[in-house]
């Protein structure tokens, strides 16, 4: 072919026009691929962690719930199918938070508390033969920020889930984040100028008979680094991503450590009680004033039909293992990635030091003849 774009030669040439536009249609294709295998084991690696670390928070939220469940099932029994049911509302909002819903900690933990006083109210403030009516239960749920019957508990409570969750809801968009770079720079648009780059590079030197050699490594790099101008932009980004990881996994450490406070969370729950306990007399006083004395229903409530004995073990096994799996897993994950935080900077390298290039010493191609050196 006489009229050929870019393969053009000296030497005769057994390509023509049709040829040399699939041959660049190959050589864009060529490079996707190389790219894609380049990103796969830094893509597992973000991936894989994401989806163990969500599992590992939904197996925790399943068991501090199991655990505050525990407590109204020992210690409060006659409450403890009502309670139990203001427990999984609780912990479904943790669920819905962690993993990315619009709710806030704050509101959540308060409609718990504000949940909670009524039926505490009729079974250890206050407890009849039978239970408070609907309305009168309504009243007490909206007195509860008023009256403050658990005391200072709902305000600790409000300050460690917020310290305490945000940072793991944070973590898990930041990996989601790193798998959505990874896929766009895995499927990059290429400009005109690389397409033709490309096909000279890897397949002008088939039209002369020449199958088998490989380009040079400057001239490799030359081209690769043009065609991926826009990600080596990526690469400060990059690694300020990793970094702000690490100093991410460094704060879910410490006192406001997520399965710290989860797990324990039954105890700051047996606290509240314990105050509305002591502060009965004055409480029932406070209710008088706002909802007026109980006005009950003639329903009993049920008692406790949870099986805690296999919740317990459950926990016991999770405790024990927790630090395991939970924070080294994060250590040694961050440390993998570390690994990876000059990735964008060097990618053009790796592309042609592991799959494009020629290596050093034989013969190569320069975008016009296979030479020795270039």
């Amino acid at each position: 072919g006489a009229d050929l774009q870019v393969c053009t030669s000296k030497k005769l040439t057994c390509c023509t026009k049709k040829m040399e536009e699939r041959y660049q249609t190959v050589a864009k294709q060529d490079i996707q691929q190389v790219l894609q295998t380049s990103s796969a084991t830094l893509k597992f690696l973000i991936s894989h962690n994401a989806a163990a670390f969500q599992e590992t928070f939904e197996t925790l939220i399943r068991l501090a719930e199991n655990y505050t469940s525990t407590l109204f099932c020992n210690a409060y029994r006659s409450m403890a199918v009502e309670a139990t049911t203001r427990v999984q509302e609780f912990f479904t909002d943790i669920g819905l938070f962690i993993f990315g819903a619009d709710v806030s900690t704050e509101e959540f933990v308060n409609r718990f508390f504000d949940t909670l006083f009524p039926v505490v109210y009729n079974h250890v403030i206050n407890p009849g033969l039978t239970d408070i009516s609907l309305e009168y239960a309504e009243c007490l749920r909206m007195a509860r920020r008023d009256i403050r019957p658990f005391g200072n508990v709902p305000k600790k409570a409000i300050g460690q889930m917020g310290r305490s969750l945000l940072p793991s809801r944070t973590f898990l968009q930041a990996l989601n984040l790193g798998i959505e770079v990874i896929n766009t720079t895995d499927h990059l648009r290429f400009s005109k100028d690389c397409g033709r780059a490309l096909l000279r590079m890897q397949y002008c030197p088939h039209c002369q008979g020449l199958t088998l050699s490989k380009p040079c490594m400057g001239y490799c790099l030359n081209v690769i680094r043009g065609c991926l101008a826009s990600v080596a932009e990526v690469d400060l980004h990059w690694r300020g991503y990793i970094q702000a990881l690490e100093e991410l996994s460094g704060a879910m450490s410490g006192t406001y450590d997520i399965e710290h406070i989860l797990l324990n969370f039954h105890s700051l729950v047996d606290d509240a009680l314990l105050q509305a306990r002591v502060n009965g007399p004055e409480v029932t006083e406070q209710v008088k004033k706002v909802c007026g004395p109980p006005v009950r229903k003639p329903t009993q409530s049920p008692g406790c039909s949870f099986d805690q004995n296999k919740n317990i073990q459950g926990l016991k096994m999770f405790s024990r293992d927790s630090e395991e799996t939970l924070a080294d897993r994060r250590k040694e994950f961050i440390s993998h990635l570390r690994l990876y935080r000059a990735f964008y900077g060097g990618l053009a390298d790796q592309l042609c030091g592991n799959e494009l290039a020629a290596a050093d010493g034989h013969p190569c191609w320069n975008g016009e003849d296979v030479v020795r050196r270039y």
